[in-house]
């Protein structure tokens, strides 16, 4: 991709008013209009949300959209939202089927509660312990979704079973991290005490092992065999084979490692960072194409077709491989995460926003100049996102971030008639994802408390 080094927070921070005007519009058109006993809205076909019942994962996105809204906008988070998380989240505090905790309930239960600790909800003790049980739980229902590796380690395997261990989860330790900080455990038999720390952090180095090649690329699906807790091969579901790169799950890895490296600093430490270097310099290097957009898999089998595609903005309209911006929405966090942890000035505008910057000391690696590339690569992919053709200004589109792909090798994403490819469609998860990039650089341009899931 082509880095824009002219761009800075303040001058995206022009685009934002009409973002967030045209994600309100969304929104209300979404409560008013979808039904929620079909389920969780999950991506649009022809410009309308739908569902697909699977796991219920995007319903924490919703909700999470709705209290991203209020924050940006400086409105009052209205009590209607927060009984509604209450009222469906319940079943998702408790669900021991899936490794989606960090999606589903810290983005709901998670921001209600990061807004009352800022002031921004009123305070009320009852409503702050609801969110307080809420994260608790998630975290060790998470955390008990446990195999051990043959190395001494483990992880939180997915819906798949216990052989299996997938890239995305790695945004699930959010729900390990906010319920250790809150003081709990996971209570295993005989009152034996886990730490969910330690699950955290041996989860995180199982991901930079199995999952991330050397060489930054990404494997969705580690696969063991559950017996002697040995690794068995790479696989992908949602990706066109094991031995390329599906870029939403290189993405949920750039993001993830970010996040857990702003989190804690520990013996995983430098493993998360080579991790998070690797798979962003992939996606800054190979996966995306010049304005910072990439095509749904780096080894996708018609990609050739297109040329030297990233010498070249990406093209939504091909006709041979689709594009997902919803990975883009998600890698430009990571990115400016990344960036701004190594140390790039530009990021630190204000005593207000800073953080203790890491030491030198710590990796050699850690130097302005190469934090300042990856927070340039955010602020160009999240520059992309701002403009057409990938913000949807239809009034009568539900999407707020178009060209969105889910599940290509199932056929889950609609095809629109004239075309070959999938396009011009929209996902719960990269419309949440681009509000929070968006936030994110929001609340850096005014020099307004940084921020953090924790």
């Amino acid at each position: 991709m082509r880095i824009n080094a002219s761009l800075t927070p303040q001058r995206l921070l022009r685009k934002l008013p009409r973002f967030w005007e045209l994600s309100a519009a969304k929104i209300q058109g979404i409560e008013k209009t979808f039904d929620p006993a079909k389920g969780a809205p999950v991506f649009t076909v022809r410009g309308k949300y739908t569902a697909r019942g699977w796991t219920e994962w995007t319903q924490g996105f919703q909700y999470g959209s709705a209290i991203l809204q209020c924050d940006a906008t400086g409105a009052a988070c209205p009590e209607h939202f927060r009984n509604m998380v209450a009222a469906k989240m319940a079943s998702h505090v408790s669900h021991f089927g899936v490794h989606d905790h960090g999606f589903t309930n810290v983005s709901t239960y998670g921001n209600l509660l990061r807004l009352m600790n800022e002031g921004r909800i009123p305070e009320n003790r009852w409503e702050r312990s609801c969110y307080e049980l809420a994260l608790k739980v998630s975290g060790a229902v998470q955390a008990r979704r446990w195999t051990k590796t043959a190395d001494g380690g483990g992880y939180i395997y997915s819906f798949n079973g216990p052989h299996s261990l997938f890239v995305d989860s790695i945004r699930s330790l959010r729900s390990l991290a906010v319920a250790h900080k809150l003081g709990h455990v996971l209570m295993e038999e005989n009152d034996r005490k886990v730490s969910l720390l330690d699950r955290l952090k041996q989860h995180a180095a199982a991901i930079a092992t199995y999952n991330v090649r050397a060489d930054g690329q990404v494997a969705h699906e580690a696969i063991f065999n559950v017996n002697d807790g040995s690794f068995r091969c790479l696989n992908s579901q949602q990706g066109w084979s094991p031995f390329t790169t599906w870029t939403r799950g290189l993405a949920w890895a750039m993001l993830g490692f970010a996040e857990q490296l702003e989190f804690v600093k520990s013996d995983v430490t430098s493993l998360m960072l080579k991790a998070a270097k690797a798979t962003c310099d992939f996606y800054i290097e190979q996966a995306a194409a010049a304005d910072g957009i990439p095509y749904w898999d780096t080894g996708a089998p018609l990609l050739h077709k297109l040329g030297n595609w990233q010498s070249k903005p990406a093209d939504p309209f091909n006709d041979f491989e689709p594009v997902d911006s919803s990975a883009a929405a998600i890698a430009a966090q990571g990115l400016l995460r990344l960036g701004r942890y190594i140390g790039s000035p530009e990021s630190r505008s204000s005593p207000e926003s800073r953080v203790r910057s890491p030491q030198s000391s710590d990796s050699g690696l850690r130097t302005q100049d190469s934090g300042l590339k990856y927070w340039r690569a955010g602020l160009t992919v999240l520059n992309t996102l701002l403009d057409e053709p990938y913000l949807s200004t239809d009034a009568k589109h539900q999407g707020l971030i178009l060209h969105s792909v889910y599940h290509r090798p199932n056929g889950w994403d609609y095809i629109p008639r004239g075309r070959k490819v999938p396009c011009g469609e929209s996902s719960m998860w990269g419309d949440y994802h681009a509000r929070e990039a968006a936030l994110y650089v929001q609340r850096v341009a005014n020099n307004q408390p940084y921020l953090k899931f924790s």
